[in-house]
């Protein structure tokens, strides 16, 4: 897709501070676009009395967001390359390793899914027209950044960076704007104020010292999706301009402080504006009782804002919700260069096929953008591109990583203090240790939260795609383990020894002059012994190839092979295992003649029977498989004359 890169390209300039911050905070800021949904339409389902808890669940996740940002910056000083998965390999083993390799990755699919999805919402409340085709949407979405990242589109600095930078200008003007008319109290209701959600079942005796604790815990862990990305900075350490630690230091306190203030205005004004969102709409009914309006339609909390703070329909309005869609959409761009590049690097340590480790024409990893766009519409089109429902699978792989990477700090620095000198040396490193050891206990104990509330929600579902990616993946690895174990030179064995004597096999299958290049070329290689081998498919075929066989007096002996279950490659292999049953130093050389067409589309109507059989003698010790191309013009009325042929026979063009 497009004119190729040369590898020189690979060498790019390197980010500095102010480039760095919105092209790595993408994948974090756009959290912001779902997360305060999340944590409503979750306390929605305890009534309206519950949503007023919305901002101090807002500072619990944003608290546990800065701790991992903290624990962050100070595993980039040890770990400057390969984020979690090389801090986790390093320090816990392999499989630890290959268990954040597999969490990450899963959280990188849920990452396109959950943005393409958010995104559709978003361009639904700005055009409604669109309300309704949310799926198609995110589905085309996919399909688009798939294609960017595939021709190496977005590989610019200054888009992306000017976006989030106009992004964050209206964001925290709507913020700063909402403030002041709710200090001059002037702050409108937003239009669905006057609706009210209607309990869930589970919480129809009211809100007991127990339900509001579990109705907590389940707004918790929807909201730590705020936190998601924040990994991404310490992941690209190696793009950002020197000095990196530092840079990337800065940047990671920037993202965490921005994300912070931007959640913590939105959760405040959304219990200002009396905001209500819930998972579907139908459980809504007007304040006092009664029906809500035929014309409502539910836009996402951040749309409700901008239209109730800087006017319904406003220009402004129009931007800043038009605006989040563009960081939406680079979220999921982020994840379609990170996704490639952790499947190229497990690959390249042998835990997924080396295919991922190609590079295309445009210089990316389009083995591993193809594995990820099928995995993302997957999920797209099974949950019909409802956010709240893929956010339930998609926290659990974040923090199970954060957990696994944090641990794998507090042993690195455990060793690191037994050979450190010096008292002032060694308090630095008890330091960080200590900063790592809060953000594992941080963590884990998030990731327990979210597994006990939402293990009925799907989170099962998420653990067991990561075991069973584990097992795929450790199974690979024991397959290249083993294949490099056979390959590898023995100081008993040698496999430059010459084979005793070789064999030559010419398949014949029809008298025509590819059979006849493949007769020509067995000769011209001087085997010990040659014969032309026929499978006798079919009777009276096989009577009418002997006569033109016996006709041209070619002086190679045939054999006829019985075939009475009409399988052309058994009656083969048994026929090459017996000969090689008297002499197995012996080598076996089977010439197959195949055709060649002009158009790919040709490729369907030839050659299936001898692709097949070359698979089946590919398995065979001993056996060589010798593929001798004829050319097709493909009906193009070529009548251009071949070169002479070995048996001194002038070709004009091939048979059609």
């Amino acid at each position: 897709m497009g004119r190729p890169y040369d590898t020189e390209r690979l060498n790019r300039r390197p980010l500095g501070r102010f480039t760095a911050l919105p092209v790595f905070s993408a994948n974090a800021w756009s959290s912001i676009a779902y997360a305060p949904d999340e944590i409503l339409l979750t306390l929605a389902l305890g009534g309206t009395a519950a949503l007023s808890l919305g901002p101090e669940i807002g500072v619990a996740v944003v608290a546990v967001m800065l701790l991992i940002v903290m624990s962050y910056r100070v595993s980039v000083r040890a770990y400057p390359e390969g984020g979690d998965y090389a801090i986790s390999r390093a320090n816990l083993g392999p499989w630890a390793g290959v268990t954040v390799g597999a969490a990450m990755m899963l959280d990188l699919v849920f990452t396109v899914a959950v943005s393409v999805a958010a995104m559709a919402h978003y361009l639904a409340a700005v055009w409604p027209a669109l309300g309704g085709a949310e799926t198609p949407v995110a589905v085309v979405g996919v399909v688009v950044l798939a294609m960017a990242s595939i021709r190496g589109a977005g590989r610019g600095r200054r888009t992306p960076a000017l976006l989030a930078f106009a992004l964050l200008a209206l964001l925290f003007g709507m913020i700063v704007t909402g403030l002041v008319q709710d200090a001059l109290g002037t702050l409108e209701p937003a239009t669905s104020a006057a609706l009210e959600p209607v309990p869930d079942p589970a919480f129809a005796d009211g809100l007991g010292p127990l339900a509001m604790a579990v109705l907590v815990l389940r707004a918790f862990s929807s909201g730590s999706a705020l936190a998601t990305g924040v990994e991404v900075p310490a992941s690209n350490v190696g793009a950002m301009a020197k000095p990196r630690i530092r840079t990337a230091r800065f940047v990671m306190l920037a993202m965490g402080l921005i994300a912070a203030a931007s959640t913590l205005g939105v959760m405040y004004l959304a219990d200002r504006a009396s905001v209500v969102f819930v998972l579907d709409p139908a459980t809504l009914e007007a304040a006092g009782g009664g029906a809500v309006p035929a014309d409502y339609v539910q836009n996402p909390v951040l749309a409700q804002l901008a239209n109730t703070v800087l006017g319904p329909g406003s220009l402004l309005a129009g931007a800043l919700i038009l605006l989040v869609v563009a960081l939406l959409v680079l979220a999921g761009h982020s994840a379609f260069k990170s996704f490639p590049e952790l499947a190229s690097r497990l690959a390249a340590d042998g835990y997924l096929p080396r295919q991922l480790l190609t590079r295309g024409d445009r210089l990316g990893y389009t083995n591993g953008v193809l594995l990820l766009t099928l995995a993302a519409l997957a999920l797209v089109w099974v949950f019909q591109a409802q956010t709240a429902l893929l956010v339930q699978l998609y926290v659990i792989g974040v923090f199970l990583s954060f957990t696994v990477s944090q641990l794998g700090m507090v042993r690195h620095w455990g060793r690191q203090l037994a050979h450190t000198p010096g008292t002032r040396a060694r308090q630095a490193v008890r330091t960080r240790r200590l900063v790592n050891l809060v953000g594992f206990v941080v963590a884990a104990l998030v990731a327990l939260v979210v597994l006990v509330t939402r293990f009925g929600q799907g989170a099962w579902v998420a653990l067991l795609a990561i075991a069973a990616m584990v097992f795929v993946m450790s199974r690979i690895r024991n397959h290249y383990d083993a294949v490099a174990s056979e390959l590898d030179l023995t100081p008993t064995e040698d496999a430059r020894a010459l084979p005793s004597r070789v064999h030559a096999v010419v398949l014949v299958m029809s008298v025509q002059r590819p059979t006849l290049r493949a007769v020509a070329y067995a000769r011209a290689s001087r085997p010990s012994s040659l014969e032309a081998v026929v499978v006798d498919l079919d009777k009276d075929s096989t009577r009418n190839l002997l006569a033109a066989w016996d006709r041209l007096d070619l002086p190679v002996p045939v054999t006829v092979l019985a075939s009475p279950f009409r399988e052309m490659s058994e009656p083969l292999i048994r026929h090459l295992r017996a000969q090689r049953r008297t002499s197995p130093r012996d080598l076996m050389v089977v010439y197959i003649p195949e055709y060649v067409v002009a158009r790919g589309w040709q490729r369907l109507l030839h050659n299936r029977a001898t692709q097949r059989l070359k698979d089946r003698l590919h398995r065979e010790p001993g056996v060589m498989v010798a593929s001798v191309p004829w050319q097709l013009s493909g009906g193009r009325g070529d009548t251009h004359r071949l070169p002479e042929s070995p048996l001194g026979q002038t070709r004009t063009g091939p048979d059609q």
